[in-house]
């Protein structure tokens, strides 16, 4: 299935974290990020070594949420934007470098009036980088 990222998120460049939807299935979805040296938060985290930040991974996770979110819905969110509002249980297990491509997977667990909770992983290869619960609130 071809789904435009760049039609549903409202994110452009340097912000926008989700380079391609994978899949869907049920209340589950995948989404790629290709980590390349041109990220412009590398120029200072860390120069000499760089390593994708743990706000950004996460950043990474709430796109490819919303992403998949409006795939399961049809795409018919007329509008709306998902705002962050809490992540919860947030572990980072793996540094994330240039060259990575991160696989961005998560199931659904609510959404409800507006409401929506996601288990969320960002994986190099089948290695977990971080994982979180995320919430978010959709807004017109």
């Amino acid at each position: 299935m071809a789904v435009d990222v760049r039609a549903i998120l409202p994110h452009r460049y340097p912000f926008l974290m989700v380079d391609r939807f994978v899949s869907q299935s049920g209340d589950s979805f995948e989404c790629l990020k290709n980590v390349t040296h041109n990220e412009p938060f590398f120029v200072g985290h860390f120069p000499d070594e760089p390593v994708m930040p743990g706000v950004m991974i996460i950043e990474a996770l709430a796109q490819a949420a919303a992403v998949g979110l409006a795939v399961r819905e049809g795409q018919k969110h007329g509008g709306a934007v998902g705002y962050l509002t809490t992540v919860d249980r947030a572990k980072f297990r793996r540094r994330v470098v240039p060259g990575d491509q991160l696989r961005l997977t998560g199931e659904i667990l609510l959404f409800r009036r507006g409401l929506c909770r996601v288990a969320a992983k960002a994986l190099v290869g089948d290695e977990v980088a971080a994982e979180a619960t995320l919430s978010f609130v959709y807004a017109r």
